[in-house]
């Protein structure tokens, strides 16, 4: 079976933009789970400062990440005839939400609401970032969304 790769047009060097970006909001939102536990263990400010610290992290990274997403949603049609694109696009939006709205009611007081609103929308948060994740590994593995087959290919002929 031959795939033919869909390219995304928001990219710097030849490398799809929006992959690259995820990382550190996906990290700073998982690791936002650790820090509020930490605050409910051990009651140190320190540890609600850093989930603050992460939360926004999160929302603002993770927002970034989107906009090179939508980007390459809106210019490439065939990302746009995929299911698996859309349904990864509304779950971003919506982890994307309840991220923003986490680092917001932490802002004034970060320790005061980790319990239960904080810690609440951090799981929830990390259980969308699993399923939008998978989601969009799909759309890499199973569609080559912004994979380059040529590179691939040179990269197999010469060993």
């Amino acid at each position: 079976m031959s795939m033919q790769p869909i390219t995304s047009q928001i990219m710097i060097f030849g490398h799809p933009l929006h992959p690259g970006l995820i990382h550190f909001p996906v990290a700073a939102l998982i690791g936002l789970i650790a820090t509020d536990l930490a605050f409910l263990y051990s009651g140190d400010l320190f540890w609600a400062r850093a989930s603050l610290w992460l939360a926004g992290v999160g929302a603002i990274g993770g927002w970034i990440a989107g906009l090179a997403g939508l980007m390459d949603m809106l210019l490439v049609s065939q990302i746009r005839r995929l299911i698996t694109a859309w349904c990864h696009a509304i779950l971003a939006v919506m982890l994307l939400s309840l991220a923003t709205l986490n680092w917001l009611l932490r802002l004034p007081d970060p320790a005061s609401v980790i319990m239960p609103q904080g810690l609440y929308l951090s799981v929830l948060s990390g259980l969308l970032i699993t399923v939008t994740g998978y989601l969009g590994g799909r759309l890499v593995y199973e569609y080559a969304v912004g994979v380059n087959i040529d590179d691939m290919l040179q990269q197999d002929a010469n060993p």
